[in-house]
């Protein structure tokens, strides 16, 4: 049964894949599911954040390429498919004011336009379920902004054959759910921390939970814990591949595995969308879908 579920993971670069429902991904592969990543950009702005290589001209001249490989290789260790959707990276604007965005990138992109291109990823691969972020982007990078808009657009708009015509974007078909990634939570976050603090550990979690304050940050409403701790290793991973984004010796990997497990061994979401029956909370992306596939 399970090779007729297939699951779409819609992401704005590449590393957000591994950063963001990664384990989720690998536990429903191991199980039969048919996975698709769509990463919207090549991530050809992103800043080098692993200090290791940094000032490395090869990579700085080459960004695009580099990036490519290590999606390639994340990929490989999720055992997920990938597709590009092909836009350019807005980066991430910083000052006050904030610089305008550079001409041609993906968040100044026609959202309709946009969208159709994910309808045809859509329309060819026929997902039961689609993952993607909230209308603040899970942080406010111009791209996760656009990757929800167009996310939104498009899973309306795979079933619209007048606005998206069949001859140019494949035959209609309609997703059922749709889901906001919400991984970075607060309740996991506060869990962890007291757990490392309690064991007299220092927390990389502190600074976080500060910034949460200060921004009163709305909590969202987590609606489904996937049970994947099995898969947290292969997660990590995954994310390590893209090195020119990851320290591995950073805050990512301070939380031994064995307090992460035993503290959280779950990764959440928002149903933002069904169009089939379901109780929530959810512990299965596929719950209301599975006994029908």
């Amino acid at each position: 049964m399970t090779d007729q579920l297939r699951l779409m993971a819609v992401h704005a670069h590449p590393d957000d894949e591994s950063s963001k429902g990664a384990a989720t991904m690998a536990k429903y592969v191991s199980e039969g599911v048919d996975v698709l990543v769509v990463t919207c950009t090549g991530g050809e702005r992103g800043s080098i954040l692993n200090p290791k290589l940094q000032g490395d001209k090869y990579i700085e001249e080459h960004i695009h390429e580099v990036r490519k490989k290590e999606m390639d290789e994340a990929r490989e260790i999720l055992g997920v498919k990938q597709e590009w959707l092909g836009f350019v990276d807005s980066g991430l604007p910083e000052g006050d004011p904030l610089p305008p965005l550079p001409e041609g990138c993906f968040a100044l992109e026609d959202v309709d336009k946009a969208a159709g291109e994910l309808v045809k990823q859509i329309r060819s691969f026929r997902p039961q379920v689609i993952t993607t972020y909230d209308e603040n982007g899970g942080y406010p990078h111009p791209d996760h902004i656009m990757t929800h808009k167009i996310s939104m657009v498009a899973f309306e708009g795979a079933d619209d054959t007048a606005k998206y015509p069949e001859s140019e974007f494949g035959p209609a078909y309609r997703p059922q759910k749709l889901y906001y990634n919400q991984g970075f939570n607060r309740p996991r976050t506060e869990a962890l921390h007291q757990a490392l603090l309690d064991r007299g550990m220092e927390s990389p979690y502190g600074e976080w939970l500060q910034r949460w304050s200060e921004f009163e940050r709305v909590e969202r409403t987590i609606t489904t814990h996937v049970p994947c701790d099995d898969f947290y290793e292969i997660r990590d991973k995954a994310l390590i591949a893209h090195a020119t984004q990851i320290d591995p010796d950073g805050g990512w990997f301070r939380v031994p595995m064995e307090i992460q497990r035993e503290v959280w061994p779950t990764e959440e979401y928002e149903l933002a969308k069904s169009l089939v029956d379901t109780s929530l909370p959810e512990d299965d992306l596929f719950a209301g879908i599975r006994d029908n596939a």
